[in-house]
């Protein structure tokens, strides 16, 4: 095995040679340029510029820690959960009561210690409990009107007279719009007996244009309320080289205000594998592959508190952190040799027990092993 670590060293120190006659730059704390990037192939370049405090965003001045901007109208698409409320949902007319509608009930001429006023719940079977002495009256099927005179001619078997007032307080139907509404693969929220209706892709002015739209078969000029209850479909992504063992993703979700040093704090720091070698990948809309390539001046955002190049994250971005070369060098050339040192282990172990043999012939025997 001893004889396995030498040419381990020379293997390595051979590759060191060659690559510093390639023309790779040494390694070292230095202040990094756009050179030291190795970025992969296909076309992308960076993008040099310069920042003050104060400077207006631009699109040659991407948004850094200082001048950081707004995103852009929030649009829905899965698995966003959105919070729909009926602010306004009266049915057409005529409208026939239903199971587990809510009236409103107001009755004159009652007993004093009997009272009927307040909010009553349609039962399953279409009756409405008025309280004991009262009973139960079938309303179910029924417009308010009418619903209000058969409830007044039960009552005048028990009343001298009776005024009654009937007026539906809330449908039963709103229990399916109000609440928490997830965005599904295709799309669509699910509005229970209202149907499905489709808000990818929408801001969030023309999906509650469109809930309304849809709700508008059903109720007069309904007026609801939308919004994200639980941001799941905006992130960015944090890409770390193994150091030749394989790259880590992490995908972080977006609140608008992350920089390149918040990002790197979520996953607790740089790890042994990385190097200062940062940069941002931004795609471009419409266009194929990343347009946009921001180098990030690690050394100068952690040591000198500079913001030049801590910029902010949008979503979509991939946080690209290189892998320091000498981990890469030393793990690349211990999975190259492993497999030497293995046949040399076992060849040496092989010759150790001919050996043992050669000099032992009867030690098995006698020598009691």
């Amino acid at each position: 095995m001893t004889a396995a670590i030498p040419n381990k060293l020379a293997f390595v120190a051979l590759w060191l040679c060659i690559t510093m006659c390639t023309g790779c730059t040494s390694l070292g704390p230095r202040t990094l340029g756009l050179d030291d990037y190795e970025l992969p192939k296909g076309g992308l370049a960076l993008t040099s510029m310069t920042y003050s405090p104060g400077d207006p965003v631009g699109p040659n001045l991407p948004p850094a820690e200082l001048a950081k901007v707004s995103l852009p109208d929030y649009v829905v698409e899965p698995p966003d959960i959105l919070l729909i409320e009926g602010v306004k949902l009266v049915p057409k007319t005529p409208y026939e009561i239903q199971s587990q509608d809510i009236l409103q009930i107001v009755v004159l001429g009652t007993q004093p210690d009997r009272p009927i006023a307040g909010q009553y719940l349609v039962e399953g079977e279409g009756f409405v409990n008025l309280g004991p002495g009262y009973g139960s009256v079938r309303v179910g099927g029924m417009t308010t009107n009418e619903a209000a005179e058969e409830i007044r001619d039960v009552l005048l078997r028990e009343l001298n007279s009776a005024e009654v007032a009937v007026n539906l307080f809330q449908v039963s139907g709103q229990q399916f719009v109000t609440g928490q509404h997830l965005v599904g693969p295709d799309g669509t929220v699910n509005l229970g007996l209202y149907g499905q209706v489709y808000v990818a892709g929408l801001t969030l002015d023309r999906a509650r244009e469109a809930v309304e739209k849809r709700l508008g078969e059903y109720f007069d000029d309904p007026l609801v309320s939308l919004d994200v209850f639980v941001y799941n479909s905006k992130f960015f992504y944090i890409i770390s080289e193994g150091g030749g063992i394989g790259d880590q993703v992490v995908r972080i979700p977006v609140t608008g205000n992350e920089t390149v040093l918040d990002a790197i704090s979520q996953i607790g720091g740089l790890s042994q594998a990385s190097s200062s070698k940062i940069w941002i990948s931004r795609p471009t809309p419409g266009s194929v592959g990343c347009d946009q390539v921001l180098p990030v001046d690690w050394n100068a955002v952690t040591r000198g508190a500079s913001t030049a190049t801590n910029y902010q994250l949008l979503p979509g971005d991939r946080l690209f952190i290189a892998q320091n070369q000498f981990v890469a060098w030393n793990n690349i050339a211990a999975i190259l040799l492993n497999p030497f040192e293995r046949a040399i282990g076992f060849t040496l172990l092989g010759s150790q027990t001919v050996q043992t043999l050669q000099r032992f012939p009867e030690g098995f025997q006698r020598g009691g092993w």
